[in-house]
């Protein structure tokens, strides 16, 4: 399912056919929303300005953006497209030299509205990249679908982005793994560096082991683009796990962390707590050591806190 795996875990008399179709309903309606890399999807003939008219998942995903660029002071923003593509991270040929100041001209979530269900630009070469909520969001749609159904006990997984509710076969809590960030780590779930227990939740996880290149100059290129510079965001943070009411918050959370210096994050998290956002920061130490950082509220889902920092 977009292009990744599935996991779905139910309590349920549908059959598991039942189920996978309905999986298979949403990924059709997804793609043919959201997708960049579907040339027909209704985001790419927005972002070639084929037309003006949004759905009902680009204005919700649209709006969140908005809140948590705000949130942000500008760190998380989609129409960050024209970067990441010059970069080479949306299936686009990477630019030999990419012209920051110029592509920066275009970026900026202040450059779009959306009137009466139309999107309007304050210039056409304004594009979005919903590749930080979008899997996200789609886990809201699986999870909410499933409730349609009748179905309180459920784990719905699309490539490591996690809603769950009510209890598992066992009858407790869902226990959801914290992969370990180190360079290369394409072993999904082979490394696990932490366990949590969760109910009624949402989990994401953002790092930059995974999807980065060395440039000429030998310097890492992540996928995290700071849209205030242009330019691979630059943060001791090695993965940023999310716990939020909604997986789409979460997805979109765990990128703005990432696009963060360390200090920041750790400040952001400490105001986000309030409104039910849970971090579980691993960032680089000395000697090639892990620094883990939690929110206190956190604590109770953890299998372990032993020499870890609690974000005050």
């Amino acid at each position: 399912m977009l292009g990744t795996f599935l996991t779905v875990s139910a309590r349920t008399d549908r059959s598991s056919a039942e189920v996978y179709d309905l999986m298979m309903h949403i990924d059709t309606l997804a793609k043919r929303s959201m997708s960049i890399f579907e040339q027909e999807s209704l985001l790419s003939r927005l972002n070639d300005n084929e037309t003006d008219v949004v759905d009902e998942h680009i204005q919700h995903c649209l709006s969140l953006a908005r809140r948590i660029s705000e949130q942000s002071g500008g760190v998380y923003d989609v129409t960050v497209a024209p970067l990441v593509e010059a970069y080479g991270f949306a299936a686009k040929d990477r630019q030999a030299k990419v012209n920051v100041d110029s592509l920066l001209e275009f970026v900026g979530i202040d450059k779009l509205q959306v009137e009466d269900g139309r999107l309007l630009k304050s210039d056409s070469r304004v594009r979005i990249d919903f590749n930080s909520i979008a899997k996200g969001y789609v886990v809201d749609m699986a999870a909410e679908a499933l409730e349609e159904w009748g179905i309180e006990d459920y784990l719905v997984d699309i490539g490591g982005e996690v809603r769950c509710s009510g209890v598992n076969a066992k009858g407790g809590e869902w226990r959801v793994g914290i992969e370990t960030p180190f360079d290369g780590n394409n072993s999904l779930g082979a490394y696990v560096q932490q366990v949590l227990s969760l109910t009624d939740a949402s989990m994401a996880t953002s790092g930059n082991y995974r999807r980065y290149y060395l440039d000429a100059d030998g310097q890492k290129i992540s996928h995290t683009i700071d849209p205030r510079t242009g330019r691979s965001a630059v943060t001791s943070l090695l993965s940023a796990t999310v716990v939020a009411p909604t997986c789409a918050e979460a997805d979109a959370y765990g990128t703005m962390f990432m696009a963060m210096p360390l200090e920041q994050a750790l400040a952001t998290a400490q105001k986000l707590e309030s409104q039910g956002v849970k971090v579980y920061f691993i960032a680089a130490g000395k000697d090639d050591e892990y620094e883990i950082y939690y929110s206190r509220s956190l604590a109770p889902s953890l299998a372990n806190v032993d020499g870890y920092h609690a974000i005050e």
